[in-house]
């Protein structure tokens, strides 16, 4: 009888012990989720959104798993876009964060905080280099990330699973091993997938891993549908109505950002200043519909002779302006030149050709402010005018 006394007292102290622990562990989740949830609010910027929600799913006082990458649906181009990446690309490099981690002794928060020196680092961590590279098509011949994109619930694969996918170009891409798609979807739209594993610790993943990791996502979810509507929104509000180039006041500002890089990094950084000759001439010939048909079309020339890092915008009327940054002045020239060449080949109503006139400068050669830059690159887009139009001057 005390044996079996003393059996069931064991027995309900085993009980007790699971629940305790079960309960601790409940508390600490929703401690998690109470901390990024607050993190999440302090900002609307897309990059920094997501870095707090890959933070929090791998962070040691997070949801401790080793690595975290989101990737996002691009709609209007029909592709599934690597985004941004938290946690070690190889297992060697993974004893290093966490030592240095351990070492700092960095909560959640500083984590979290860390984000801005990562965004200013001239060496990103490999991982974001390797993701931001990644890119599928928005259809099955992607596979698996197509796959989940598609779904609604999480798509657990399992290591004896993946002999089925060996030549899944995202398995192959990240050389994965064990790993978990789960769906973002915001008001059941599909906006991405967030992909996580265990690449160095090779801890398989629970039920209630992946319960807890669709409870996440769904928060995450809405926390970038929101930013990326704020975001939208403000690049309108960035945008010149008629050209769909971005305005004189984005211009100023993305001019101040790309000299503070050239200047930390050592880099080359070109201003060109471009201007339509006689202007006035064809809105008083040709009227001011036309004149506004000849400025959207020189817009999308000025565009598609441009590079994709490069800034184009309307500097105001008939006035156009460049930034263009990492490469040398001579290659500037040559993108100045093929712009000025491609707009002369425009035929006006009554059979003559449009021209422009393009004055450029350089940092740090021929100005290290954005004044100097700018004054320099307007003086020669007057000197091209003064020697007769259709010309490019940058030095």
């Amino acid at each position: 009888m005390i044996i079996k006394l003393e059996d069931n007292k064991m027995e309900m102290d085993g009980k007790y012990l699971a629940l305790k622990q079960e309960l601790d562990k409940l508390r600490s989740q929703f401690y998690i989720f109470y901390e990024i949830t607050q993190a999440m609010r302090t900002t609307l910027e897309l990059e920094e959104i997501t870095y707090i929600i890959l933070t929090g799913v791998t962070a040691h006082e997070g949801l401790g798993f080793n690595r975290a990458i989101l990737f996002l649906i691009d709609e209007v181009d029909k592709k599934i876009n690597g985004f941004m990446g938290i946690g070690p690309l190889k297992s060697s490099e993974a004893d290093k964060i966490w030592r240095y981690i351990e070492e700092e002794k960095m909560s959640l928060e500083d984590l979290i905080k860390a984000y801005h020196k990562v965004k200013k680092s001239p060496q990103k961590p490999q991982l974001i280099e390797v993701v931001k590279k990644i890119s599928f098509p928005l259809s099955k011949e992607a596979g698996l990330i197509f796959k989940a994109a598609e779904d609604t619930f999480p798509l657990y694969i399992k290591k004896e699973q993946l002999q089925s996918y060996r030549n899944d170009s995202l398995v192959k891409i990240l050389d994965l091993e064990e790993f978990v798609l789960i769906p973002l979807r915001a008001q059941n739209i599909p906006i991405g997938v967030m992909l996580i594993d265990n690449c160095v610790t090779k801890r398989p993943f629970s039920q209630d891993n992946i319960k807890i990791l669709n409870m996440f996502a769904s928060q995450a979810a809405m926390a970038i549908k929101n930013s990326k509507t704020f975001e939208e929104t403000l690049m309108r509000s960035h945008m010149d109505s008629l050209t769909s180039l971005w305005n004189h006041g984005y211009f100023q500002y993305k001019l101040d950002e790309e000299l503070d890089k050239a200047k930390h990094h050592n880099e080359n950084l070109c201003v060109i200043m471009a201007d339509i000759d006689d202007f006035k001439q064809c809105n008083d010939l040709y009227g001011h519909q036309a004149g506004d048909t000849i400025l959207k079309s020189v817009a999308k020339i000025i565009k598609d002779n441009s590079r994709k890092e490069d800034t184009v915008a309307r500097y105001g009327g008939e006035e156009f302006s460049l930034i263009i940054p990492k490469i040398a002045k001579e290659e500037v020239l040559h993108i100045a030149e093929r712009v000025r060449k491609e707009i002369s080949k425009y035929k006006l109503p009554q059979g003559n050709h449009l021209t422009i006139s393009i004055g450029l400068a350089c940092f740090p050669q021929d100005g290290k402010d954005k004044e100097s830059l700018l004054k320099k690159a307007d003086t020669r887009l007057y000197q091209a005018k003064l020697q007769g139009k259709n010309k490019v001057i940058g030095i």
